[in-house]
């Protein structure tokens, strides 16, 4: 009897509960979760900055708007050819990429070279263009033209958009 009451007297070996054991498994299932998230998300906003580059994508960055010309007149010039006696004013603002410090200086002004690589390469472009191509239903591929036309002579990336803020032909 001493033994029963020994036995009986003695603590028995406590189980271990199953529900500390599904808690754990749910706190490490949450971690490996949110750990696999957080790598996805970092891919993805990897893979989207490095796309920022292509003229098909959005930028990331704000830019720094940039008018050229005269900054109340904008741009003043004869189209269509030296006997066609037609003038183009227009006002165009560049939206650049801060991040091409070839192009930009600290302040967000525009370095000599880069404004006269501007310049020439958009007073080309707007006396080489038809007339007919001045048309605004044409405006946006003449946009685009001229962001492509900026972008290779200063670099892929520096200009995210053009924008035309007036545009009288005469």
């Amino acid at each position: 009897m001493a033994e029963e009451e020994k036995e009986a007297a003695a603590p028995e070996p406590k189980k271990k509960s199953p529900i500390i054991l599904v808690a754990v498994l749910v706190v490490v299932g949450l971690l490996l979760a949110t750990g696999i998230a957080y790598f996805v998300s970092k891919m993805a906003v990897e893979s989207a900055a490095s796309d920022s580059g292509d003229s098909s994508g959005r930028h990331g960055d704000p830019g720094v708007f940039i008018k050229l010309g005269d900054p109340k007149e904008g741009v003043l010039v004869n189209v269509g050819g030296p006997r066609a006696g037609k003038y183009l004013k227009a006002g165009i603002v560049l939206e650049m990429n801060p991040g091409k410090k070839d192009n930009l200086s600290e302040a967000g002004t525009l370095l000599p070279e880069a404004e006269a690589r501007i310049m020439d390469t958009t007073m080309q472009f707007l006396r080489s263009t038809k007339i007919e191509d001045f048309d605004a239903t044409k405006q946006e591929e003449l946009k685009k033209q001229l962001k492509d036309l900026l972008n290779s002579s200063l670099g892929a990336g520096s200009v995210y958009e053009v924008y035309i803020t007036s545009f009288l032909l005469q």
